[in-house]
């Protein structure tokens, strides 16, 4: 185990960055040359084969990943050195505790020789304990669990396989598509058509012809049941008494109308003295003139 350091471990703590850094692009340029090639298998109807190339093609993008944050973690402890320096005890700063976890924990993963030196330093720094403490497995919880999860080891499923491809056919020009799964065949197949229930329906048209035989059979009884004319008679002068009543109740008596005035009669013509006749007629005699 390497004894700590301080001016040795700032120097290592940027040398691993840069490594970091150029182990990145290194692996992105090989991922891009992977996606050409799987794009040419997909238009070669290589499909297994395609498929396969992605399921490495994924784990590399994970490592890429868990190099990126790394680097994160490494930029953390380079900008916070003072601390790192400073520390102690057996238990390094909160501040600086998932980056110093991550480190130890995640460096012998890696094929980064400048970082697994690193970790032995810190190793040396934090103590046996502390380092024994991150080599178990499970992990501790005192480690980041962005990092816990970037080293899990799976299959990736069908369905993250097929996203991949597709992708990777549209970027390329490819005509490929995934083939639908089971459940999305029946579903594009269609609905049935909803089956009439005929039971309630039938039920329904029982209820209503039973129905129009009850009808029926109340019509039969008046019709076996005729009304006599007597009855028809006295049902009809009822009927005349009724409108009498009503029409009394409604129209004003005869009798509190005032009555009208006979015409009066012509006036008998008066007799004239002859007085009289003899200033009419010169009254007429002025109106010739």
């Amino acid at each position: 185990m390497v004894p700590w350091n301080g001016p040795r471990a700032k120097v290592q703590i940027k040398l691993s960055i840069q490594r970091l850094r150029t182990l990145q692009e290194k692996k992105l340029a090989l991922a891009k040359s992977s996606r050409r090639e799987i794009a040419d298998l997909l238009n070669k109807n290589r499909i297994e084969t395609a498929r396969l190339r992605v399921e490495s093609l994924v784990q590399d993008d994970i490592y890429v990943e868990l190099l990126e944050i790394l680097e994160l973690y490494a930029e953390t402890l380079q900008a916070r050195f003072g601390l790192l320096d400073a520390s102690t005890g057996e238990e390094p700063e909160p501040s600086i505790a998932d980056a110093v976890c991550a480190i130890v924990y995640a460096a012998p993963r890696t094929e980064l020789k400048e970082l697994q030196v690193l970790r032995e330093l810190l190793m040396h720094k934090f103590g046996r304990n502390f380092s024994l403490s991150l080599t178990t497995t499970p992990p501790p919880p005192s480690v980041p669990s962005r990092i816990t999860s970037k080293l899990k080891v799976f299959v990736p499923s069908k369905e993250l396989v097929d996203a991949y491809l597709s992708e990777i056919a549209r970027g390329y020009g490819v005509d490929w598509a995934p083939e639908p799964a089971p459940d999305e065949e029946e579903a594009e197949e269609g609905i049935e058509p909803l089956k009439r229930d005929t039971k309630e329906d039938d039920s329904d048209y029982d209820q209503g012809s039973e129905g129009g035989g009850n009808e029926d059979e109340r019509g039969g009884d008046k019709l076996d049941n005729p009304i006599s004319g007597d009855e028809k008679v006295e049902k009809g002068l009822d009927v005349k008494k009724q409108s009498k009543a009503k029409s009394k109740s409604t129209s004003p008596e005869k009798k509190d109308a005032s009555p009208i005035p006979p015409p009066a009669a012509a006036a008998a013509p008066k007799k004239l003295s002859p007085e009289e006749e003899l200033a009419q007629r010169f009254e007429r005699l002025k109106n010739l003139r």
